[in-house]
């Protein structure tokens, strides 16, 4: 099992950045490693969603946690792997906002393949801010 996470802080408001985190449709407009995504259903456990990142096969993705506004979590099974990552909120002294990805991805390769998918995990983190704050006023 590999594991890691990374996260940034904010000025924007955390119920903006869980609007943000809801409109799963919506992900396109702060992570560029999405060409395509549909949710098939409400933003709740057990619902699926269907990711497609540019120039790769689509990926179906489940919810395994959803506690609004805090975290959710998804898991993707794909060729052997198990793609876990949670998307935090936490509320930080002096009134910033600290958002994480946290990813653990188990199975053969699960190393070389963990540090592939969240090797834009810092940029992905930095557009979604700086979104969230646009939209918050901050």
């Amino acid at each position: 099992m590999w594991k890691t996470a990374y996260s940034i802080d904010s000025r924007a408001r955390p119920e903006t950045i869980w609007q943000l985190f809801r409109d799963v449709e919506g992900w396109q407009a702060w992570n560029a490693g999405i060409e395509e995504i549909q949710l098939h259903g409400p933003f709740a456990v057990g619902t699926w969603f269907t990711m497609t990142p540019p120039g790769q096969e689509s990926l179906r993705s489940v919810l395994t946690e959803v506690v609004e506004p805090v975290v959710f979590t998804d898991e993707t099974r794909v060729e052997g792997l198990v793609v876990v990552v949670s998307h935090r909120i936490d509320e930080c002294e002096g009134g910033a906002t600290r958002i994480t990805y946290e990813i653990e991805v188990s199975g053969d390769g699960a190393e070389e393949a963990g540090r592939a998918i969240s090797a834009d995990f810092p940029d992905v983190l930095r557009a979604l801010s700086g979104l969230a704050e646009a939209r918050s006023g901050g």
